[in-house]
C-alpha cells in the first residue's frame, strides 16, 4: 500500500508535512518524498527507505523547503513519488495511493497519443507519472481527476498539489480512504487521522467515496460531490492501519478487539495457557482474544526493531528470511511446555508463519493453536498492491488448493468458491492440510460473517474480494 499527507497553512507548514508523512511509516516501504510550493516555486525531494527511516532520509533537507505553506508527502511500497508536472492547467505534484490493473492499457493509449514518459519504477511505468499526466488531459484539475477516475481500473486516492490549493480526490469506491483536520490556521489531509492529535488538528470528517475537495487555508470546498457506492478495503482494520486509526468512524484496534472475541467465542474445544500476538498487527486480536476468553495475555515473541527498519528489504531472498527472522526474538519464560494460542492477522505466502513455528517449537512450546483474524487469502487483490505477485500461487491458499486439485493451474471460480465457503468440505480439508504443513496444534481462520460484524459496517460497503471474489468493478 501507500501512505500520503497534505497540509495547507497560513504559516510555514515544512514540520507538519514532515512529521504527518512520517507517521504514514506503516504503510510503505520503499520509497517517500515530498513536494512544497515556496515563493510560487515547486520544491521536490525522494529518497529510498529500503536503507533507513523516514526521519533520517528527509531531516537535513528541511532548511530547503522553510517557510512554505503548502506541501505534500508519500511513503510508498513502489513508484517513487511526488511526481511533479508542468500542462496546460498549470504546474502540480501529485502523490497517490493506487492500483492500477490497466497500466499497461492505458501506457499504450498514452504512447499512440504521443505522450513520453520519464520516470522508471521498477524499470517499468510510474504509475503516479501516468495518472499525473492523464489529469493534464483534462480542461482543469477537476476535469482532470475525472478522466482518472474514470480510465483507471483498480483504484486511486490522490493529492494534487498547486501553487494555489491543495486538491484531495478519493477512490471512486472509497477503497482507501482520505481524512480531513483542522486548526486556526489551516487544514491538513491524510490517508489516516493518527497524525493530526499531536500534530494540534482535529479531526474534521472522511472524504466519501469518489469525493474531490479542493483545500485551502481558508477552508474545504467540494468539487466533486461523494457516490453511492461504497467498497473500502476491509484489511486497513485487519492489517493496514496503525492501532490509533478511525476508519469510516470505526477505531482499528477496538476492531481488532472484536475480531479476536469472535474467534474466542467459536473456541469451545482448546485450554490454552495464554494468548499471544505475533506483533505487531496480531496484538490487539489477541488483546481481545484473551479478554472474551477469560485467559492471560502474553507475549512469547517480541519483535526487535531499533536496528533492523521496518522498511529495510535485501534484494537476496535468503538475507530476507534472515532479516524476517532476526526481528522476532522468543522469551523462553513463556514458551518451555506452554500451550499457547496465537493470533495472526493473515496468512499471505506463509513462510515468515512457518518459521516463525519451527521457532517455538525450538524454545519448548506444548501447544501451538493458530488464528487467523481473517478468512484464507484466496483470490489476488485488484484494487490494492497486497497479496500480488508475478504468480498468483505465490499466495499460501492458492498453493495448497492447487495441490489439492491435482497440480491444475486453471482452477475454476467456482471450485475456488467452495474452498472459500467455511462450512464446504473442501474449506475443511483445505486448513487440515495446512495445519499439518505449518506444524500446528490446531488451526483456524476468521469467518467473513464475523469479520464484518468486526467492523461493524454493512457488507455491501466493504471490499472482500481477496476472500470471497467479491467487488464493484464498474
Amino acid at each position: 500500500m501507500s501512505g500520503f499527507f497534505g497540509c495547507v497553512s497560513r504559516n510555514e507548514c515544512v514540520n507538519e508535512v514532515f512529521y504527518g508523512t512520517d507517521y504514514h511509516s506503516h504503510l510503505g516501504t520503499k520509497r517517500a518524498g515530498m513536494a512544497f510550493v515556496k515563493n510560487g516555486k515547486f520544491i521536490r525531494s525522494i529518497h529510498s527507505l529500503e536503507d533507513g527511516y523516514f526521519r533520517n532520509k528527509f531531516e537535513s533537507e528541511l532548511p530547503r523547503f522553510e517557510d512554505a505553506n503548502m506541501g505534500v508527502g508519500v511513503i510508498s511500497d513502489n513508484e517513487s513519488q511526488p511526481i511533479t508536472i508542468t500542462s496546460h492547467v498549470g504546474r502540480y505534484a501529485v502523490v497517490s495511493v493506487a492500483r492500477i490493473d490497466n497500466l499497461d492499457e492505458l501506457t499504450e493509449e498514452l504512447l499512440e497519443e504521443r505522450h513520453h514518459f520519464a520516470e522508471l519504477s521498477s524499470s517499468g511505468i510510474n504509475p503516479t507519472e501516468l495518472i499525473a499526466i492523464l489529469i493534464g488531459l483534462g480542461n482543469s484539475i477537476k476535469d482532470g481527476i475525472d478522466i482518472v477516475q474514470k480510465k483507471i481500473k483498480g483504484s486511486c486516492s490522490m493529492l494534487i498539489l498547486t501553487d494555489h490549493a491543495v486538491y484531495a480526490a478519493r477512490d471512486r469506491f472509497g477503497r482507501t480512504p482520505i481524512s480531513i483536520g483542522k486548526n486556526d490556521k489551516g487544514y491538513v489531509c491524510a490517508s489516516e487521522s493518527s497524525s493530526f492529535d499531536n500534530l494540534g488538528y482535529d479531526f474534521v470528517r472522511d472524504l466519501g467515496p469518489g469525493e474531490v475537495v479542493q483545500i485551502t487555508a481558508d477552508g474545504v470546498r467540494q468539487i466533486t460531490p461523494p457516490g453511492n457506492r461504497k467498497q473500502i478495503c476491509s484489511f486497513l482494520w485487519v492489517y493496514y492501519g496503525y492501532p490509533s486509526a478511525w476508519y469510516e468512524g470505526i477505531n482499528v484496534e477496538e476492531c481488532r478487539y472484536r475480531c479476536g472475541a469472535a474467534m474466542a467465542k467459536r473456541d469451545t474445544d482448546i485450554e490454552p495457557d495464554f494468548a499471544a500476538g505475533i506483533p505487531d498487527s496480531g496484538v490487539g486480536h489477541a488483546v481481545g482474544y484473551s479478554n472474551e476468553k477469560g485467559i492471560p495475555y502474553k507475549r512469547p515473541f517480541v519483535k526487535y526493531t531499533p536496528t533492523w527498519p521496518r522498511s529495510f528489504m535485501p534484494q537476496n531472498q535468503k538475507m530476507r528470511d534472515l532479516v524476517a527472522k532476526m526481528k522476532l526474538l522468543p522469551n523462553r519464560q513463556f514458551t518451555e511446555g506452554q500451550k499457547i494460542v496465537f493470533m495472526d492477522d493473515s496468512i499471505v505466502r506463509g513462510t515468515q508463519l512457518k518459521d516463525n513455528v519451527v521457532k517455538l517449537l525450538d524454545e519448548g512450546v506444548k501447544e501451538i493453536h493458530m488464528r487467523i483474524a481473517c478468512p484464507p487469502l484466496i483470490y489476488p487483490c485488484r484494487f490494492l498492491n497486497f497479496s500480488t505477485s508475478r504468480s498468483t500461487y505465490d499466495l499460501y491458499a492458492r498453493r495448497v488448493i492447487r495441490d489439492m486439485e491435482g497440480g491444475m493451474d486453471n482452477i475454476p471460480d467456482s471450485v475456488f468458491a467452495e474452498y472459500a465457503n467455511p462450512d464446504s468440505p473442501k474449506h475443511k480439508e483445505m486448513v487440515e492440510i495446512m495445519c499439518r504443513h505449518l506444524q500446528l496444534t490446531s488451526l483456524k481462520f476468521q469467518r467473513l460473517d464475523d469479520l464484518v460484524e468486526a467492523i461493524g459496517l454493512p457488507k455491501e460497503d466493504l471490499c472482500t474480494h481477496c476472500w470471497d471474489n467479491s467487488s464493484y468493478d464498474e
